[in-house]
Protein backbone atom coordinates (compact mmCIF):
# COMPACT_ATOMS: atom_id res chain seq x y z
CA UNK A 1 0.00 0.00 0.00
CA UNK A 2 2.77 2.46 0.94
CA UNK A 3 4.59 1.65 -2.30
CA UNK A 4 1.47 2.46 -4.33
CA UNK A 5 1.03 5.79 -2.51
CA UNK A 6 4.69 6.69 -3.08
CA UNK A 7 4.46 5.77 -6.76
CA UNK A 8 1.26 7.80 -7.15
CA UNK A 9 2.91 10.82 -5.51
CA UNK A 10 5.91 10.41 -7.82
CA UNK A 11 3.64 10.34 -10.88
CA UNK A 12 1.79 13.48 -9.76
CA UNK A 13 5.08 15.30 -9.18
CA UNK A 14 6.43 14.12 -12.52
CA UNK A 15 3.37 15.51 -14.31
CA UNK A 16 3.08 18.76 -12.36
CA UNK A 17 6.75 19.68 -12.92
CA UNK A 18 7.03 18.56 -16.54
CA UNK A 19 7.53 20.94 -19.43
CA UNK A 20 4.83 21.14 -22.10
CA UNK A 21 6.90 18.98 -24.42
CA UNK A 22 7.37 16.34 -21.73
CA UNK A 23 3.61 16.33 -21.07
CA UNK A 24 2.98 15.62 -24.74
CA UNK A 25 5.47 12.74 -24.55
CA UNK A 26 3.68 11.38 -21.47
CA UNK A 27 0.35 11.52 -23.32
CA UNK A 28 1.80 9.68 -26.32
CA UNK A 29 3.37 7.07 -24.04
CA UNK A 30 0.01 6.56 -22.33
CA UNK A 31 -1.74 6.14 -25.67
CA UNK A 32 0.87 3.65 -26.88
CA UNK A 33 0.58 1.67 -23.65
CA UNK A 34 -3.21 1.45 -24.05
CA UNK A 35 -2.97 0.47 -27.73
CA UNK A 36 -0.30 -2.14 -27.00
CA UNK A 37 -2.54 -3.64 -24.33
CA UNK A 38 -5.48 -3.62 -26.75
CA UNK A 39 -3.32 -5.42 -29.31
CA UNK A 40 -2.72 -8.28 -26.85
CA UNK A 41 -6.47 -8.94 -26.73
CA UNK A 42 -6.71 -9.57 -30.48
CA UNK A 43 -6.10 -13.18 -31.40
CA UNK A 44 -5.80 -14.96 -34.70
CA UNK A 45 -8.11 -13.87 -37.50
CA UNK A 46 -8.77 -10.56 -35.68
CA UNK A 47 -10.89 -12.29 -33.03
CA UNK A 48 -11.20 -11.24 -29.40
CA UNK A 49 -12.26 -13.66 -26.69
CA UNK A 50 -15.70 -12.66 -25.33
CA UNK A 51 -14.25 -11.98 -21.86
CA UNK A 52 -11.76 -9.47 -23.31
CA UNK A 53 -14.07 -7.42 -25.54
CA UNK A 54 -14.86 -4.91 -22.81
CA UNK A 55 -11.19 -4.59 -21.82
CA UNK A 56 -10.26 -4.03 -25.46
CA UNK A 57 -12.92 -1.33 -25.81
CA UNK A 58 -11.73 0.43 -22.65
CA UNK A 59 -8.18 0.57 -24.00
CA UNK A 60 -9.42 2.09 -27.25
CA UNK A 61 -11.61 4.62 -25.39
CA UNK A 62 -8.73 5.69 -23.14
CA UNK A 63 -6.55 6.20 -26.20
CA UNK A 64 -9.25 8.27 -27.88
CA UNK A 65 -9.50 10.44 -24.75
CA UNK A 66 -5.73 10.99 -24.85
CA UNK A 67 -5.84 11.89 -28.54
CA UNK A 68 -8.70 14.31 -27.86
CA UNK A 69 -6.57 15.93 -25.13
CA UNK A 70 -3.74 16.29 -27.65
CA UNK A 71 -6.17 17.86 -30.13
CA UNK A 72 -7.51 20.48 -27.73
CA UNK A 73 -3.97 21.39 -26.66
CA UNK A 74 -3.02 22.43 -30.19
CA UNK A 75 -2.66 26.17 -30.75
CA UNK A 76 -3.99 26.42 -34.29
CA UNK A 77 -3.14 30.13 -34.59
CA UNK A 78 0.47 29.99 -33.43
CA UNK A 79 1.17 26.40 -34.49
CA UNK A 80 0.83 27.03 -38.20
CA UNK A 81 1.33 24.13 -40.58
CA UNK A 82 2.62 21.80 -37.86
CA UNK A 83 -0.56 22.24 -35.78
CA UNK A 84 -2.71 21.64 -38.87
CA UNK A 85 -0.79 18.46 -39.72
CA UNK A 86 -1.01 17.18 -36.16
CA UNK A 87 -4.75 17.91 -36.07
CA UNK A 88 -5.19 15.91 -39.28
CA UNK A 89 -3.22 13.02 -37.78
CA UNK A 90 -5.25 13.10 -34.56
CA UNK A 91 -8.52 13.08 -36.52
CA UNK A 92 -7.20 10.17 -38.58
CA UNK A 93 -6.16 8.26 -35.43
CA UNK A 94 -9.56 8.69 -33.81
CA UNK A 95 -11.39 7.68 -36.99
CA UNK A 96 -9.21 4.58 -37.36
CA UNK A 97 -9.71 3.69 -33.70
CA UNK A 98 -13.48 3.78 -34.17
CA UNK A 99 -13.07 1.33 -37.05
CA UNK A 100 -10.59 -0.83 -35.12
CA UNK A 101 -12.99 -1.00 -32.18
CA UNK A 102 -15.49 -2.63 -34.55
CA UNK A 103 -13.23 -4.67 -36.84
CA UNK A 104 -10.52 -5.65 -34.32
CA UNK A 105 -8.02 -5.29 -37.18
CA UNK A 106 -4.60 -6.19 -35.78
CA UNK A 107 -2.70 -4.75 -38.76
CA UNK A 108 -4.41 -1.36 -38.56
CA UNK A 109 -3.84 -1.21 -34.81
CA UNK A 110 -0.15 -2.09 -35.27
CA UNK A 111 0.15 0.67 -37.87
CA UNK A 112 -1.36 3.26 -35.49
CA UNK A 113 1.05 2.15 -32.76
CA UNK A 114 3.98 2.48 -35.19
CA UNK A 115 2.93 6.00 -36.17
CA UNK A 116 2.47 7.03 -32.54
CA UNK A 117 5.91 5.63 -31.67
CA UNK A 118 7.45 7.77 -34.42
CA UNK A 119 5.64 10.86 -33.13
CA UNK A 120 6.74 10.06 -29.59
CA UNK A 121 10.38 9.86 -30.68
CA UNK A 122 10.08 13.26 -32.35
CA UNK A 123 8.43 14.82 -29.31
CA UNK A 124 11.09 13.32 -27.03
CA UNK A 125 13.77 15.12 -29.04
CA UNK A 126 11.82 18.37 -28.77
CA UNK A 127 11.15 17.91 -25.05
CA UNK A 128 14.83 17.23 -24.36
CA UNK A 129 15.98 20.42 -26.05
CA UNK A 130 16.76 23.43 -23.86
CA UNK A 131 14.33 25.49 -25.93
CA UNK A 132 11.49 23.59 -24.29
CA UNK A 133 13.02 23.10 -20.85
CA UNK A 134 11.63 24.58 -17.64
CA UNK A 135 12.84 28.13 -17.01
CA UNK A 136 15.26 27.13 -14.24
CA UNK A 137 17.04 24.67 -16.53
CA UNK A 138 17.28 27.26 -19.33
CA UNK A 139 18.66 29.86 -16.91
CA UNK A 140 21.26 27.40 -15.67
CA UNK A 141 22.23 26.37 -19.21
CA UNK A 142 22.60 30.03 -20.19
CA UNK A 143 24.41 30.82 -16.91
CA UNK A 144 21.92 33.56 -15.97
CA UNK A 145 20.78 32.28 -12.60
CA UNK A 146 20.65 34.87 -9.94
Amino acid sequence: MAYQNAYSAYQKTNISTASQGRLVVLLYEGAIKQLSTALTYIGDNNKIQPGNIEKFGICIQKTQAIITELQVSLDMEKGGEIAKNLMSLYLYFNEELVNINISHDKNKLSFIIKMMNELTDSWRKIANSTANAPAAKVEKALNITG
